[in-house]
């Protein structure tokens, strides 16, 4: 053990020991240093580590775990513990794979958003009933081009996006948890001009940014709220009425240096009952050409509070008995813990807003988020210093009021620079303390090396018993932000497509229009120099093996898959034309492209389905204009 500390030393790795009330003997034990030797990544050291949290073959998770993709657009499906990748679901990305930015059905779930080739994933939050996970939905977020989407989790697909007016730059986002996902409660965190037509271009006073609700529902945007300084992390409480987020830029700077002056920001605290009463009342305005109702929440508002905490703070997290926000101090080795049944009290102006902070426990260097285990602990990210913090609540609340506790439990090493970090059923009433997933933005020495681009690194911990034991580590791409881990029975994922589903409605009604059984029919429709061809697909055959359009034609291509069987999936390339797309079991999906070059164009499944899935083609014959 001291050869081990030594080598981190001699590196210029910070001493186990700085800054740490108390270092875990599991964080001692398995975090381990640069040297190959340490790392818990080879096989006999990880069965020695692991042992509970391996899943055998066949065996199934007990956990799903849906993971943002970061700057890659995408949301990730896992099973925990045994951190197995599932699926991908794309969402603000292009996916060959499954033809997502490609088919029709996914272009009308982009809409004019379609044109972004980019998107920045960050928070992945589960609709829930009465504070527990439902299984109907997941939201995330697109800080790149201010956009929410929706994902249906009974067949795993994105089917709603929404871009969010007036604002810039959507970043935390969290639901609205009682008595249900009404809302879906969402920060734009850069302030910019409103109207942003062009004025006010060097005026950063007039800068502005929101608070924004989204239906969940009809995934409109059903009010905002305009805030002083700027927003960042957001959770709300388990009584409907208060939802909070972080300010990190309450100077409203312009500059890195700028945003750092002040030695306390704040806490914006939000009255959704009020803010609900005054958009009834039509006490609100609008901006520009968007009709959503616009709310003024700047200091003096009777629809929000403003509780000073230090320093840049970052995550907001709300406890799993409701009780408490805690703000993460970023800049101050500090969180914050605001009691929410204080804030009635403060929205009537008979408490100050910093005597609703009831605590502020120091736990090391840049606290960025916390999470819980359901019986009293919380559990902080520090990103300087490389560590989870485990900590108690209530006696760190009783330190604040002057008493001799001691509120640290341990503080495990991670490797390295830990952003966000989610305990199984942190976000519910159900938070069981089971597994505790840390996402490092540094991975450095963990894995084979790659080249200059580093994969990030995922890292699972035990927190069933009373230490933290560090069980797994994951290699992993373009920033998984953040995650969220929903129990398996929690979900009830569809095993093969219903006739009827929503996500293809619209192609049915063109069929119908056109006087197709999607069911039965193979042929082609002819309308001007747009031409429709429908075909079935049962494996190893297309219901059309040619067919003959006209150079110029924009061709549409619909396919249903007659199969039953799940997991029979079939595919839809056409070479050389950039079209290609999944059709899942019983499901219809379509793809269009321009038939611009004259000759034979072959097309083909490209979903592995059976034993002649080679043979599975057919030609698409193309005259000369």
């Amino acid at each position: 053990m001291s050869d081990k500390k030594d080598t981190i030393q001699n590196l210029g790795r910070r001493h186990f020991l700085r800054n740490s009330a108390v270092t875990g003997v599991a964080g001692a034990g398995l975090a381990g240093g640069f040297g190959a030797g340490a790392l818990i990544g080879s096989r006999p050291a990880r069965a020695a580590a692991t042992g509970d949290a391996a899943i055998a073959p066949g065996e199934l998770d007990e956990y799903y775990g849906f993971w943002s993709g970061g700057h890659s657009g995408e949301v990730r499906v896992l099973g925990v513990p045994s951190m197995r990748e599932l699926m991908r679901i794309p969402v603000f990305n292009t996916d060959s794979a499954t033809g997502y930015g490609i088919s029709n059905e996914s272009k009308r779930v982009l809409g004019d958003s379609a044109r972004f080739l980019n998107g920045d994933s960050h928070h992945p939050h589960i609709s829930m009933t009465d504070g527990r996970y439902d299984g109907k939905y997941l939201f995330i977020n697109d800080k790149a081009n201010t956009r929410v989407a929706r994902i249906r989790l009974d067949i795993m697909k994105t089917d709603r996006i929404i871009t969010i007016p007036n604002v810039q730059a959507i970043h935390g986002l969290r639901l609205q948890k009682v008595p249900h996902t009404k809302y879906v409660f969402c920060n734009a965190e850069l302030p910019i001009p409103q109207i942003n037509d062009g004025r006010d271009l060097e005026n950063p006073e007039n800068y502005w940014t929101m608070f924004n609700a989204v239906d969940a529902e009809s995934m409109e945007v059903a009010w905002q709220v305009i805030v002083d300084g700027n927003l960042d992390n957001t959770d709300a409480d388990y009584t409907g009425r208060f939802v909070a987020a972080t300010c990190y830029n309450s100077e409203k700077g312009m500059t890195l240096a700028d945003t750092m002056r002040a030695e306390r920001d704040w806490v914006v605290v939000f009255d959704v009952e009020a803010i609900e009463a005054a958009v009834a009342a039509g006490e609100y305005e609008t901006l520009g050409d968007a009709p959503v109702p616009v709310l003024d929440g700047r200091k003096g508002s009777r629809l929000t509070r403003y509780i000073p905490v230090p320093k840049n703070p970052h995550g907001l997290n709300t406890t799993p008995d409701g009780k408490y926000f805690i703000a993460n101090g970023k800049l101050s080795p500090t969180v914050s813990i605001i009691a929410i049944d204080k804030l009635p009290e403060l929205f009537d102006d008979t408490i100050e807003p910093r005597d609703a902070v009831v605590g502020e426990p120091e736990l090391g260097l840049g606290p960025l988020h916390t999470t819980f285990d359901g019986r009293g602990n919380g559990y902080t990210t520090l990103f300087i210093d490389s560590q989870v913090a485990k900590w108690n609540i209530e006696d760190a609340i009783r330190a604040y009021n002057g008493e001799e506790v001691n509120y640290l439990r341990q503080k495990l090493d991670v490797h390295y620079q830990p952003g966000h970090n989610h305990a199984s059923l942190t976000e519910s009433r159900d938070a069981d303390g089971k597994w505790l997933v840390v996402l490092s933005k540094f991975s450095k020495d963990r894995f084979l090396p790659v080249g200059p681009l580093h994969p990030e690194n995922d890292q699972l911990i035990d927190i069933s018993g009373e230490e933290m034991r560090l069980v797994h580590d994951g290699p992993t791409y373009a920033e998984p932000h953040d995650c969220i881990l929903v129990r398996a029975d929690q979900l009830s994922p569809s095993r093969v497509w219903t006739r009827d589903d929503p996500y293809f409605a619209e192609t049915v009604a063109m069929a119908e229009a056109d006087g197709i059984t999607l069911e039965r029919d193979s042929k082609v429709i002819r309308d001007g120099n747009k031409v429709r061809v429908y075909m079935t697909s049962v494996a190893p055959t297309f219901g059309l093996t040619e067919f003959k359009v006209k150079q110029g034609d924009e061709v549409t291509v619909v396919i249903t898959n007659l199969d039953q069987v799940e997991d029979l999936t079939h595919g839809f390339c056409m070479v050389n034309h950039g079209a290609q797309m999944e059709i899942a079991p019983q499901q219809t999906a379509s793809v269009t492209f321009m038939a611009d070059k004259p000759g034979v164009h072959w097309y083909y499944c490209n979903w592995f389905c059976h034993a002649m899935h080679m043979e599975m083609t057919g030609r698409m014959l193309v005259e000369k204009a």
